[in-house]
């Protein structure tokens, strides 16, 4: 493979980030537009949002496991962060073991805390020493301004955005053009009627854990994610509305297709940071869950439960016996 065809292979696989980052990263559901506009004007408290109704599936809907012992009963079911109001995800089986649980545990407990996201960002996706119009050339930069005008910003404003943050940001500005919506997320909706029920919610990580794993990647990373959401901008709908519907029917391997194999061609370096790391962790922390007694329902980004190194198979890899849900 020539350099200029492997860059271009590259590029496009980073760009995949984007579903990496709705399907795998909580923190989606914060860094969004209204994140981007609130680092330009500090945010205002939100009032506590109402529960969200969910439209049924039809047939079985997504996918949901069981991982039992003597004592415990854990319920792991795979998320997709940003969802249109009408998609259709809604089943009996998935309320009843959500009613059935004790807690709630998410990938981080606060997926909508803007007052906590927003000084992160401004730790580590800001930078003054090297501004985007150093690192764009004129025709990127023009296109970064059209983009951003769909967020009610402008590429003077974004400049001082770290290329993680400007691609993210841009990332998911035309999925909420197309409707996708962080409210609608199922993180939200979750975390919503467990605190309406007076369960606990918890998380595998924190926002500022997840917040230093893009901030982490070697600047010619975060500047190729950038060129291709720039390059992708008007098309970026098309990929996150198949994974929702495999996702919403409950079509694992699809989901491994579309959003968990990307990321692997992608390079090992990324795969390993956004997946088979948090994994692994996420996965001691079940067992020590199931050392104890009691129902957990656990929600997560559904790319993090498909492919080999999903939390399934780490965890069944052990001899812990991980079961589709009934």
């Amino acid at each position: 493979m020539t350099f200029k065809k492997r860059l271009k292979t590259t590029v496009s696989a980073v760009g995949r980030l984007t579903l990496g980052a709705v399907l795998g990263l909580g923190l989606a559901a914060a860094v969004v537009s209204p994140a981007a506009a609130q680092v330009v004007t500090p945010p205002v408290a939100d009032e506590t949002p109402a529960i969200r109704a969910v439209p049924p599936a039809e047939g079985q809907g997504p996918a949901l496991w069981v991982i039992k012992d003597a004592d415990s009963t854990l319920y792991l079911f795979g998320t997709v962060h940003l969802l249109r109001p009408t998609t259709a995800w809604g089943t009996q089986r998935v309320d009843a073991a959500f009613d059935s649980a004790d807690k709630l545990v998410l990938e981080i407990s606060n997926p909508d805390d803007q007052a906590a996201v927003i000084p992160l960002i401004q730790q580590h996706g800001l930078s003054l020493a090297t501004p985007l119009s150093s690192l764009l050339n004129a025709e990127e930069l023009a296109a970064l301004d059209t983009a951003a005008k769909t967020l009610g910003l402008s590429a003077a404003q974004m400049d001082p955005f770290r290329p993680w943050f400007a691609a993210l940001t841009l990332s998911v500005a035309p999925l909420a053009k197309a409707g996708y919506d962080p409210a609608s997320g199922v993180e939200l909706i979750l975390k919503a009627r467990a605190e309406a029920a007076g369960k606990p919610v918890t998380g595998f990580e924190t926002i500022d854990e997840q917040i230093r794993i893009l901030a982490g990647f070697p600047e010619d990373e975060q500047l190729a994610f950038l060129r291709s959401t720039l390059e992708d901008f008007e098309t970026a709908t098309v990929d996150l509305d198949k994974l929702v519907e495999a996702w919403a029917t409950g079509d694992v391997e699809a989901i491994e297709t579309l959003g968990v194999e990307p990321m692997r061609e992608s390079g090992e370096a990324l795969y390993q940071a956004l997946l088979v790391r948090r994994n692994t962790n996420w996965a001691d922390q079940i067992q020590t869950m199931l050392d104890g007694s009691g129902t957990v329902f656990i929600a997560v980004g559904a790319a993090h439960l498909a492919g080999d190194d999903s939390v399934q198979d780490i965890l069944e890899r052990r001899g812990v016996d991980v079961e589709v849900a009934p």
